[in-house]
């Protein structure tokens, strides 16, 4: 596993609008965020933060090259500042999924967007129709689809718990509109509304409508 230790500056672009920004620490990295190594854009697929009690706290930052797909693991420390793409970022709002295709229609341009889902076929439990997100493009192309790092979800299946099975923390499986799979406290029940956590697919508390 490499360390990167070499300090970086970044651009962001937002729908064709340029501003220059300030460096990024490596501790405010999240899945999706588009890096610059070595000249090479990236976009973090996963990212975990260790503190080892003694010493510096760091990130552990695995990406994939946007251009090549290759993949590159790096462990930063969290105080470095580390470079950002040069990427445009789209508001758009997700209209339906067919067997092809992810389809998003840009809420500025108003332009159809079509995503591959084999791209990206481990968004499709977290996107609901009509709902926005953001997509990140370098050169024309869909990057990521960002999902924000918590969701409501509606609950369509629930099990009814056996009475009496009142263990403390015990939980059970259930579906959302999506078809995500989540485990949730013995009272969650069919038709109730579910905070997710999507980056741990863990439940987090219950949302009264």
């Amino acid at each position: 596993m490499g360390e990167s230790t070499e300090p970086l500056t970044f651009f962001f672009r937002k729908n064709t609008i340029f501003s220059e920004e300030k460096m990024i620490r490596a501790g405010d990295i999240t899945k999706g965020t588009c890096l610059l190594q070595k000249g090479q854009p990236y976009v973090v697929v996963e990212r975990e933060f260790h503190n080892p009690g003694k010493g510096t706290a760091v990130a552990r930052v695995k990406m994939k090259n946007i251009k090549d797909g290759s993949v590159l693991t790096l462990t930063i420390p969290t105080q470095q500042e580390v470079e950002d793409a040069q990427v445009d970022i789209h508001r758009c709002q997700f209209q339906y999924a067919d067997q092809d295709n992810y389809h998003f229609m840009d809420n500025n341009s108003y332009e159809q967007l079509e995503v591959p889902i084999e791209d990206y076929e481990e968004k499709k439990f977290y996107l609901k129709e009509g709902d926005n997100y953001e997509l990140i493009m370098w050169e024309g192309k869909v990057v990521e689809i960002k999902i924000p790092y918590k969701v409501v979800f509606t609950i369509v299946e629930s099990p009814h718990y056996i009475k009496g099975d009142t263990a403390t923390g015990a939980t059970k499986p259930v579906v959302t509109e999506t078809g995500l799979t989540v485990r949730v406290p013995l009272f969650i029940k069919e038709n109730e509304k579910i905070l997710v956590n999507t980056e741990t697919n863990e439940y987090v508390e219950r949302v009264n409508n």
